[in-house]
């Protein structure tokens, strides 16, 4: 099988279940994944044949992909803010949106920033605190989890992105796990805030394979991380300290409401496809 009949029978069999568009996005990332080389190269060599490994690799990853399974988990891997993140099926999948938090917290900042200290609440694979780091290196960056096995995962990216991070494990709802935790200047977080209702209208992708843990919260309390957080930040927030947070789309005024009742100043802010994603709170 050469590279471009790798390329074409892996573009057919995902056009039966992707639009073409994400089809072809898809294949592009399968082949640069598989070759080691970008579409530009893959073309100046299509007629080369490709290993026997790589083959087997190439029906492997079909097969999972046809069943739904997102194309970040089958290569193990995802991009945020220019990094590359290993993932599996203990972390969710870093979102643009998250990414538009992540620069929203870096054009507020105030420099020089050497004794900043920040917080990541639920960090999964560790996205959000390790390009915090990356961009803000003199920093002191924490981040927790309940997920043991979720913080393995953020400790390896910590390890291979070559940052510092200082990852706790502990179930941030447990009010008696806060004591384990200093003051911050920056409290950030993108924590579960999908209700259960909302399992009817998901895509399978999503549904099957990320942690559900680390989406879904009761239909009847749907911001029980919200208030959990804006009580934390009451005695560990700093006096000029500021909170970030990403949101449930249909739940921004009433998150802002929650923290407005603590005592905060809230702004919210719209994501790239106009919805109310990002909430700031200040003392």
């Amino acid at each position: 099988m050469t590279v471009q009949e790798a390329t074409y029978f892996l573009l057919n069999q995902l056009r039966t279940v992707y639009s073409d568009g994400e089809a072809s996005q898809v294949t592009d990332w399968v082949m640069e994944h598989l070759t080691g080389s970008k579409k530009a190269e893959r073309m100046l060599y299509k007629n080369a044949a490709i290993t026997e490994k790589e083959e087997d690799l190439l029906h492997l990853y079909t097969k999972r992909l046809l069943a739904h399974e997102p194309v970040q988990y089958v290569l193990n891997e995802s991009w945020f803010c220019g990094l590359k993140f290993f993932v599996d099926r203990n972390v969710l999948i870093p979102r643009p949106e998250t990414e538009e938090l992540v620069e929203w917290i870096i054009s507020n900042c105030k420099f020089p920033v050497d004794e900043l200290k920040i917080l990541d609440i639920g960090t999964g694979s560790g996205c959000i605190p390790i390009a915090l780091k990356r961009r803000i290196r003199k920093a002191d960056v924490w981040g927790c989890d309940v997920s043991e096995m979720a913080l393995s995962v953020a400790k390896k990216n910590a390890t291979t992105l070559g940052t510092e991070v200082n990852f706790l494990t502990l179930d941030f709802l447990d009010k008696h796990t806060w004591s384990q935790l200093p003051v911050f200047d920056i409290i950030v977080s993108n924590p579960p805030y999908v209700p259960v209702k909302d399992k009817e209208s998901m895509q399978p992708n999503v549904l099957n394979y990320e942690p559900h843990r680390a989406l879904f919260v009761p239909d009847n309390d749907a911001l029980v991380f919200y208030r959990a957080i804006a009580e934390f930040g009451k005695d560990h927030l700093s006096k000029k300290g500021t909170i970030y947070l990403e949101i449930h789309e249909d739940l921004g005024e009433a998150t802002s409401e929650l923290f407005q009742a603590a005592g905060y100043k809230t702004e919210l802010k719209k994501d790239m496809q106009q919805k109310d994603r990002l909430l700031k709170a200040g003392l």
